[in-house]
């Protein structure tokens, strides 16, 4: 009898090798269990190299799946170049890349943004993504469906009052990776997902209360609600797996159908 047909058969991550950044919690620890789910390896950096760890331990508990965690600030060039070692040497290989990390100072006055503030917003979430893709790039082209997929942000394509310096740097790695798309093709797939407002530890801790959270059920976000970490992770399976195999150089919306409405403040 012939084998019953699987529709999901193109969206196993079995065989691939994932290296995600800025893992060891809320979205990229989302994105490393349903990648390690899905049948991957994953390796889980952070700067939080103990979270890391403990997430990773977590996440192959459950999967049964091989799932690492190390330490690496990605500002630092030494710390990348010790990562992709260390990925490449516990599985042989690297075939799939996912620049998570990146964050950004908040301010509500735009005199209170210093120059050293933009810039290093423009290290972590942009700098960092380059160094990243240009590390791991041997490793990626000899993959089959090897990928690039970022996270972006929302704040990048609409006025970031809030977050001024984060969504800029957010626009110039919507800009760089559709052009690195271009310069790789045929050789690595770069996507991107434009994330909105998911809610995480970090929007908490920043003051994304109860209050500002009804504000976003706002009718220009047509789900009316928040993002949930699955959300994005759902996404970036889609693009980094096989079923995405004929998609590359895109910005991929995920944010509810999106809304313009200020963040944080009246």
């Amino acid at each position: 009898m012939a084998d019953t047909f699987n529709a999901f058969a193109d969206f196993s991550m079995e065989g691939h090798n994932v290296l995600i950044t800025g893992g060891a919690q809320n979205i990229g620890a989302g994105i490393a269990k349903t990648l390690s789910g899905a049948g991957a390896n994953v390796m889980i950096a952070d700067l939080q190299g103990d979270k890391a760890q403990q997430t990773a331990s977590e996440i192959e508990k459950e999967t049964g799946n091989r799932c690492l965690g190390m330490a690496c600030d990605v500002t630092k060039a030494e710390d990348i170049d010790t990562l992709v070692k260390a990925t490449v040497d516990a599985f042989g290989g690297i075939s799939t890349l996912v620049n998570n990390v990146g964050w950004g100072p908040r301010h509500d006055d735009p005199t209170e943004i210093t120059e050293e503030e933009l810039v290093d917003a423009y290290k972590l979430n942009t700098i960092s993504a380059y160094r990243m893709s240009m590390a791991c790039l041997p490793y990626l082209k000899e993959a089959e469906n090897g990928s690039i997929t970022n996270s972006g942000s929302f704040s990048s394509a609409v006025p970031a009052y809030d977050i001024l310096g984060y969504g800029t740097a957010k626009a110039a790695l919507n800009q760089m990776m559709i052009s690195l798309a271009h310069m790789l093709a045929q050789q690595v797939r770069v996507n991107t997902v434009l994330i909105g407002t998911v809610m995480t530890e970090g929007y908490g801790d920043a003051g994304l209360d109860e209050a500002t959270q009804e504000r976003l059920k706002h009718p220009d976000n047509l789900i009316g609600r928040t993002g949930k970490p699955q959300d994005i992770a759902n996404a970036m399976l889609w693009l980094a797996s096989p079923a995405a195999g004929w998609v590359s150089g895109q910005i991929v919306k995920v944010h509810g159908g999106g809304s313009v409405v200020r963040l944080f403040g009246e």
